[in-house]
């Protein structure tokens, strides 16, 4: 068409013939777009359907990426949790251990005997019981025998009972 327009501008010939191939091409522009509107509100519905389901196929796939993601992120602030848990217990440890020493040390330095002590103390006692009964010639006496009764202190020398507040 507009090779047509540029052959009757060349030709010069005649105004009214290029004003009628100017109203001619008018009208087939004008029928084009009808046609290209009427085509596009026909499968406009289509296209919208069609773009609907792109669009929940992208968002699907998205979500299944975003879960994925939080899901590694996960496993490692869980892994990342327990490393640090067992580093706290560790350590944990060692602070205990180091307290029982010390406590140990500065007992031991105000002469109070250790629990190992106090079983050696009394395996060795247990012995010496034996050794005497066998000497004596009197069966064992039982580890609960019962102690004399301390002779009580006459009242005037006794000292006074304490109140607790």
């Amino acid at each position: 068409m507009v090779k047509k327009l540029q052959k009757m501008s060349a030709d010069k010939k005649s105004g009214p013939q290029l004003s009628g191939a100017v109203k001619e091409s008018a009208q087939q522009i004008w029928l084009a777009g009808l046609g290209a509107f009427s085509k596009a509100q026909e499968e406009g519905g289509k296209v919208f359907e069609t773009l609907v389901k792109e669009g929940l196929s992208i968002q699907r796939k998205t979500q299944a990426v975003a879960e994925e993601k939080i899901s590694e992120a996960t496993n490692k602030m869980a892994t990342m949790a327990t490393d640090i848990q067992s580093k706290a217990g560790h350590q944990w440890d060692k602070l205990e251990t180091i307290f029982e020493d010390r406590v140990a040390k500065a007992l031991n330095k105000l002469g109070v005997p250790s629990a190992k002590d106090v079983d050696a103390l009394i395996a060795r006692i247990d012995e010496l019981n034996r050794n005497v009964q066998k000497l004596s010639g009197k069966a064992p006496a039982a580890k609960t025998a019962a102690k004399p009764a301390a002779k009580k202190a006459p009242a005037a020398k006794r000292p006074a009972a304490r109140k607790s507040a």
